[in-house]
């Protein structure tokens, strides 16, 4: 099968089309032709090498950990699924992922692709709306009433987050680009700031949630604006537990678990129209198509997702 693969560590041009073996299905398992896979900050994070310690890979290393497609084979053990079935996921972070033409996945990680959904969109969502529910419901506890706000809004776990969250019944605060001004309230922000014109730790105030996508000098900030007792979750770096203790919040680092039931559950949504997914762009599976999608994700001003079709 078609993969692109690295085999070591640094920038794009690592990337390299290759021809590899097509995975069998383990145990509990089953094989996806896959039709998309999308592209995730900590595909090229890992690339560069940051996250070597934390996940030690025997090189070489295919990346990709959303997969959207068709079971082409179905493992011993396993009942829920058939072959034919359109299914999505966030497979187990492994050093065989998504940015080929087929994938091996957990069957407890699936869930089925709504009829309304398009693989392209079912590709954008595992990754960026698994990290958003659990940023939300699991760490933050966030409920119907509850005042949030979520950063980057217009990103991809920022704009599943705010679907999520209004979903819930929260009163959603979302800072974004003045590009991005409209998308995001469409999405369903009740309240825009726009970081070009206004500083978001000047305009909110007791907060009971926020969420985190940039780290740095936002994430201390964020602090402001949360009420005694709030809660952060950040995705983009370790909050500093001192910090958080001065202002009497509660602050996570949220490192993904990949779960088929909450997926299932986003995927209702989405089959019931609440949730919308928003790609932005579109490559190829190919040698270029990757390097070139790595480098847009790298500038952390992609609008939605980033898709890669495979077949």
């Amino acid at each position: 099968m078609k993969a692109i693969v690295i085999d070591q560590y640094g920038g794009k041009e690592q990337l390299k089309e290759r021809e590899m073996d097509k995975p069998k299905a383990e145990k509990g398992q089953v094989v996806v032709k896959l039709h998309a896979t999308s592209i995730n900050p900590i595909d090229w994070k890992l690339r560069e090498g940051y996250l070597q310690e934390m996940v030690p890979f025997e090189l070489p290393i295919i990346l990709g950990w959303d997969a959207a497609g068709v079971i082409d084979e179905v493992g011993e053990g396993v009942t829920d699924y058939e072959v034919g079935d359109k299914v999505f996921a966030r497979p187990e972070l492994t050093n065989r992922g998504t940015y080929a033409e087929y994938a091996a996945i957990d069957a407890h990680l699936l869930a089925k692709i709504p009829e309304n959904i398009s693989y392209d969109e079912a590709a954008a969502t595992p990754l960026t709306a698994l990290t958003a529910w659990q940023c939300l419901f699991e760490h933050g506890n966030v409920k119907e009433g509850d005042k949030v706000l979520i950063h980057a809004g217009s990103g991809g776990v920022g704009s599943f987050a705010i679907q999520l969250a209004k979903n819930a019944g929260a009163y959603v605060a979302t800072t974004c680009s003045t590009k991005n001004v409209d998308l995001v309230k469409d999405l369903g922000a009740d309240e825009v700031i726009d970081y070009k014109k206004q500083n978001f730790e000047e305009v909110l105030s007791n907060y009971d949630f926020v969420l985190d996508t940039l780290g740095g000098d936002v994430q201390k900030k964020s602090y402001l604006v949360l009420k005694s007792g709030g809660d952060l979750a950040s995705v983009a770096e370790p909050p500093e537990e001192d910090k958080a203790e001065t202002f009497g919040v509660n602050a996570f680092f949220v490192w993904l678990e990949p779960k088929g039931e909450q997926l299932q559950q986003i995927a209702k949504q989405m089959e019931d129209s609440k949730l919308k997914v928003i790609v932005g762009h579109r490559f190829p599976l190919s040698e270029q198509g990757l390097q070139d999608a790595h480098e847009l994700s790298e500038t952390h001003h992609a609008k939605g997702k980033i898709v890669i079709q495979v077949q």
